[in-house]
């Protein structure tokens, strides 16, 4: 019998012996999961010009974002907690439906407005798809092995981050936009069939209530604060009193929300999950890594095509310096923490590349070469890679299997308010440096656009102040985010080396107890 974990009361005890051998064909199903999520967020943005010059409703525009954004974030806790108290497998089927269904009736909108409130059911539905993508796999293989079939998990990454946009562009302009939407419809079918027949987790049968109470709290929280980040800075002051009642809501909710779950008898966000300090370690690199991750998707390619002059067309293509080390490294990094069973030096190299990358994008003007970009570009990737999947297993290795769901929503949730926040503050300096340098300001046409056409009709001196603001801005966005990512090295350098659950399988003894030959996993 494996020995009590340091820190775990349950100790290895829950653990499974060995990852079944045919685990690669079962995981490709969770990861098609986990890719119907990142391919629609990554088309949406490339199609939404062409949805609201069909719709209108530019003024809410921003709404498509937030909405998403917001039910994803409010459920991915709760998927989580459901897939823990009742069964990993159902509940993940459950979210792809949603998410399906979200989707079609996203595809058949007729106004913005529709829109909008059929994102929110798509975004209810992302919330489970990642949450609960994480988890299956923590069910299905152990943390010592994880690691080799971490690589599966980064080209995944890879594929949504330069997938999305090079689709989102070839869809709109053959298909029309709303096959951007009705895209996820195959895939997710594929995925059903698929994780049903091969994903081979018993129900888990248990008498539990639901915190209703701790659901509306988190709900309220979550809200205020990803509501906050988004209307900070632009739709009002950041002094303004919506942002100041947005900020006391925050505060007195988070207060309530914590008194509930030290009360409730199956919290939705069990707070024994943050008594090991690896796990709040994990949520503050994570927390980094996202808002980096966020800003650098956004911003980037607006700079190579405003600046450097590249097509937007090929936008997913600018982003491969930083992709392809996403999964190279990952996958490497991976495969040695299998092989030795160590991992804390993979979040501080990750930490620190992060941070170095992160510096030199900070540096670049309207001199800058592609070259050197995507130089800069690389060492964000390959911090990413580094830092990404392990901050996921260094979490769920310091919770026990009960609340592995949790462990996974909560990093996930990390992420995703990290990244929201992120975008908030990036978005608030980019609009102050290059306000009063917009096409429209130069033209006095209030419909003028971003684009490079509306740039280049620019008489050469107001091209030339423009492109100057959005270098100025792109520097103080990624300044801010290498100091953020300062952070992430300091908890890097603080997480504790706790020894991986489970055994490579050529490891494990050749007889076990039949306890353990009888063990199933939630």
């Amino acid at each position: 019998m494996s020995a009590t974990h340091p820190s775990r009361p349950g100790g290895a005890a829950a653990e499974p012996a060995a990852t079944p051998p045919d685990v690669r064909w079962t995981l490709l199903g969770v990861m098609l999961g986990m890719l119907l999520a990142m391919l629609d967020n990554t088309i949406v943005s490339t199609s939404m010009p062409t949805i609201v010059g069909d719709l209108g409703g530019m003024e809410h525009i921003s709404w498509v974002v937030t909405a998403y954004a917001l039910a994803t974030a409010v459920s991915t806790p709760v998927w989580g907690k459901l897939g823990d108290l009742y069964s990993r497998k159902h509940a993940f089927l459950a979210a792809i439906t949603v998410f399906l269904i979200g989707s079609v009736a996203s595809g058949a909108a007729q106004s913005m407005t529709q829109l909008i409130s059929f994102r929110v059911v798509q975004g209810l539905g992302a919330g489970g798809l990642a949450a609960l993508a994480f988890a299956l796999i923590g069910s299905l293989v152990s943390p010592r092995e994880r690691g080799r079939y971490q690589g599966m998990t980064a080209t995944v990454m890879a594929i949504g981050t330069v997938g999305g946009p090079l689709l989102g562009g070839l869809i709109t302009g053959h298909l029309g936009w709303r096959w951007s939407f009705y895209l996820n419809l195959p895939l997710g079918l594929v995925t059903l069939v698929w994780c049903q027949v091969m994903l081979r987790l018993p129900a888990q049968r248990t008498k539990a209530r639901i915190d209703w109470l701790g659901i509306l709290l988190m709900t309220v929280t979550i809200s205020a604060v990803v509501l906050a980040a988004t209307w900070a800075g632009t739709t009002y002051a950041w002094g303004s009193w919506q942002i100041v009642s947005l900020a006391v809501v925050t505060v007195f909710g988070l207060t309530a929300f914590i008194a509930s779950q030290k009360r409730a008898v199956e919290p939705v966000l069990p707070l024994r999950v943050f008594d090991t300090g690896n796990f709040r370690l994990a949520g503050v690199m994570v927390f980094a890594a996202g808002a980096a991750m966020f800003g650098a998707t956004l911003y980037l390619p607006l700079f190579q095509q405003s600046v450097q002059g590249a097509d937007a067309t090929s936008s997913g293509l600018l982003l491969l310096p930083m992709v392809v080390p996403i999964a190279l490294v990952s996958n490497i990094a991976g495969k040695v923490m299998s092989r030795t069973g160590k991992y804390k030096i993979f979040p501080i190299l990750g930490a620190g590349f992060l941070a170095v990358g992160l510096f030199l994008l900070s540096t670049m003007d309207t001199g800058t070469s592609r070259t050197l970009t995507g130089f800069s570009m690389a060492l964000v990737g390959v911090g990413l890679g580094f830092l990404m999947q392990m901050t996921t297993t260094i979490a769920q290795n310091s919770v026990e299997m009960r609340d592995m769901g949790v462990a996974s929503a909560g990093v996930t949730l990390f992420r995703t308010i990290g990244g929201s926040l992120g975008v908030a503050v990036f978005g608030s300096l980019f609009t102050r440096a290059t306000e009063h340098h917009l096409p429209s300001a130069a033209s006095g046409n209030a419909d003028a656009s971003l684009s490079g056409s509306a740039v280049d009709r620019l008489p050469q001196g107001a091209k030339d102040a423009y492109l100057t603001a959005v270098a100025d801005a792109t520097q103080q966005i990624f300044l801010v985010a290498a100091a953020v990512c300062l952070a992430a090295l300091l908890a890097a350098l603080a997480v504790k080396e706790v020894p991986l659950r489970g055994k490579p399988m050529a490891a494990e003894p050749a007889e076990q107890p039949s306890a353990e030959k009888a063990r199933i996993w939630r």
